[in-house]
């Protein structure tokens, strides 16, 4: 019996997950974005996953309802080259920002973060976890 399912494409892939990046950092829900878009929260997850492609009119809708330009969705997308955007260490630096900002640590730090207005109160935070990962990089 021959696998007949097909791939999602790495595009499609790559812009359903900068959809749920950016609804996550703005802390909607899909059920609230699919309300928005006048669709269900399963197509959202469709969406994310690359299953679905997100047609041009829905991602432009999108891209309004998460206050964000359409090209958003396509920074850092596979076939760019990385060395037209400055070489891979670029490239590989800024995934690991969107894998950070993706997970849910990374989401809590992030949004009480940039509540603390105080900036010697935020540069004390950083030297606090440069030396708790130094101190974890020693055992």
């Amino acid at each position: 019996m021959i696998e007949n399912k097909k791939k999602p494409n790495p595009i499609d892939i790559h812009v359903g997950s900068r959809i749920r990046l950016r609804r996550t950092m703005l802390g909607m829900s899909q059920e609230k974005l699919g309300e928005s878009l006048g669709i269900t929260f399963q197509q959202i997850q469709k969406y994310e996953k690359g299953t679905n492609r997100v047609g041009a009119s829905r991602l432009q809708n999108i891209s309004s309802i998460l206050n964000v330009p359409v090209s958003f969705f396509f920074e850092d997308a596979p076939g760019e080259q990385a060395a037209s955007q400055g070489g891979m260490a670029e490239a590989s630096s800024s995934n690991y920002v969107v894998d950070f900002l993706s997970s849910s640590e990374g989401l809590q730090l992030n949004r009480a973060f940039v509540k603390i207005n105080d900036p010697k109160v935020r540069r004390k935070i950083i030297d606090l976890v440069k030396t708790l990962a130094a101190d974890a990089d020693v055992e």
